[in-house]
């Protein structure tokens, strides 16, 4: 009898959870049903314009979401954005907002470090200004953006605590001081961006101690702010953008703030671990050179284009994995071509390759493989805008997570404002080979699926992997969404549709080859199924392809 009753209860739960899934063996038999009663498949719409009110943000989870950053600190995993939201609801509630979660897929609102605009940012703006020949602007005159920090967990002293650099985008014309519009403008470019930084201990009560300015944009024109015309002018009279930072503390114990966006590229700038500031006095942030405002503002470690000034690459972020410093990146504008590349490089000053050499550092051109580009499975309207991520490990483990952004493509049933939808998506990473001939030259590519804590079913099998498959070949396509074709693997080890040739699968890594193209296996969320069921998806990329490989078992 106990036995009946076990083999009962065991295809209940499979029942329950995987409705609407067809494929039996997406769960083996083998299942223990006490180790999954507590998984649940998130619900919650993908389109939450009826909640982005202000007052809704005890239900918003991962609703607006932008340019997120993550940390894990006392017990939690804590994220902080730029200040955006749908229909800017968020607006006058404070800076940075967060989120906090125990196990990456709930997410709780949490407030950020500050309301007000810290006062040393008009003090230092205007201080520039002075020496630089220029009126002051008046605080109240001043138009701030608030974009982009980056959090972590340093200590300090022996104190854990949280470290955030955040930065503050000052829109005023520089010559006049005046506000950021045509009607204003005055022949000059807009003013710098700073870079400020805070800590906590607390940060469950948002309370941050803020320690003020890190560094600020920075040009090699001296004193020629002079713009062309308010359109059209590429010429960018700043270097160095301070906005984006990444953080990233070295094997050896060295501390380095990465920072930029589009304009020249990424600075690599040393900082003291104890106090987070510059290691060596900054300086006037003009120059009359290259050569001299790098001396002081920090070496160039990468460009998309070595010859433009608005050269289209930007919120940089670095981990350090198994002898390399990955330098992940942003490509094109945020609202719908955004796209995910990373480089690596075992020298933290570069320089980086991308997976076939290209020189990043030299500004080689566009670097692979891509890690995330605007998508389209069936059934579903697809995200786009995906980029701007944080990456990070998860705590006590050796799994490592990519977030960010995804927006909806425009006119989403019948929205005309459906591309501000911003809703953060957290996916897991997996490494996979260059190349059927360098098992051991791994490269970190994201699920297609969003991460939702799927429990371990055990060994997916070979027999498991045969049927029809969602396929997306994830190229470069400017502001389209790369869309999913039918890809059927068959029981005889032949493919057929969007691939065609032989596959063969090694169960004991989970690499499934494609031809000659290895990506990997592994179960998540099929976020586009009604309802919602477990499924399998593979991510992976070839060094000579230039596209990256992505799919998910059709339902």
């Amino acid at each position: 009898m106990r036995l009946k009753y076990l083999l009962i209860l065991l295809v209940s739960i499979i029942a329950l959870l995987f409705a609407g899934c067809n494929d039996d063996d997406v769960v083996p038999e083998e299942t223990d049903p006490d180790t999954d009663t507590s998984f649940s498949i998130p619900t919650y719409d993908d389109d939450y314009s009826s909640i982005a009110s202000w007052s809704y943000r005890s239900q918003w989870n991962l609703a607006n979401v932008h340019d997120p950053s993550v940390a894990y600190y006392d017990g939690y995993y804590y994220m902080y954005g730029t200040d955006a939201s749908y229909g800017n609801e968020a607006a006058g509630h404070g800076h940075f907002q967060g989120k906090r979660s125990t196990d990456l897929v709930n997410w709780k609102w949490v407030g950020g470090p500050f309301y007000d605009p810290p006062s040393w940012v008009a003090d230092s703006l205007n201080a520039i200004r002075s020496r630089m020949g220029l009126d002051a602007i008046a605080e109240d005159n001043i138009s701030y953006g608030y974009w982009a920090p980056v959090v972590r967990k340093v200590t300090v002293g022996g104190q854990e605590k949280l470290r955030m650099y955040y930065s503050i985008v000052i829109d005023n014309f520089i010559k006049t001081g005046a506000v950021n519009t045509s009607a204003n403008f005055d022949g000059s470019w807009t003013e710098r961006a700073f870079i400020g930084m805070c800590e906590s201990t607390d940060p469950a009560g948002a309370v941050w101690e803020d320690k003020g300015f890190v560094t600020c944009s920075s040009s090699d024109r001296g004193l020629d702010y002079s713009r062309s015309s308010y359109t059209g002018d590429w010429s960018a009279y700043f270097y160095y953008n301070a906005i984006d930072p990444t953080y990233i503390v070295t094997p050896e114990g060295d501390h380095y703030l990465i920072h930029g966006s589009w304009h020249s590229g990424f600075a690599l700038l040393q900082v003291d671990p104890a106090s987070g500031k510059p290691l060596n006095t900054l300086g006037e942030p003009y120059a009359s050179s290259v050569s001299e405002l790098t001396a002081r503002y920090g070496v160039r470690i990468g460009t998309r284009s070595a010859s433009s000034r608005w050269q289209g690459s930007e919120a940089p972020e670095i981990i350090y994995k198994d002898g390399y410093y990955y330098l992940f990146m942003a490509y094109d504008g945020l609202d719908i071509p955004y796209n995910t590349r990373v480089v690596r490089s075992t020298n933290i000053e570069g320089p980086y390759l991308d997976i076939t050499g290209r020189n990043f550092t030299n500004g080689r051109g566009d670097c692979y493989p891509i890690v995330t580009h605007p998508y389209k499975f069936n059934l579903s309207y697809g995200w786009v805008g995906l980029s701007h991520c944080s990456v990070f490990k998860k705590e006590d483990s050796d799994d490592w997570f990519y977030m960010s952004q995804g927006r909806l493509p425009e006119n989403v049933g019948g929205n005309a404002y459906s591309n501000a939808i911003m809703m953060g998506h957290v996916r897991r990473i997996v490494w996979c080979p260059a190349s059927p001939d360098e098992p051991d030259n791994l490269w970190p590519i994201a699920l297609p699926e969003r991460y939702a804590a799927v429990p371990d079913y055990g060994t997916i099998t070979k027999d498991s992997l045969v049927g029809t498959w969602e396929h997306i070949n994830l190229k470069y396509s400017f502001g389209q969404q790369d869309v999913a074709t039918t890809l059927n693997l068959n029981a005889d080890g032949s493919m057929t549709g969007a691939l065609t040739g032989n596959w063969s699968y090694d169960v004991t890594n989970k690499q499934l080859k494609l031809g000659d193209v290895i990506v990997c296996v592994e179960r998540e969320v099929d976020w586009e199924a009604s309802p919602r069921c477990v499924t399998f998806v593979y991510a992976g990329t070839q060094k000579s392809l230039n596209t990256t490989y992505w799919g998910k078992m059709k339902k």
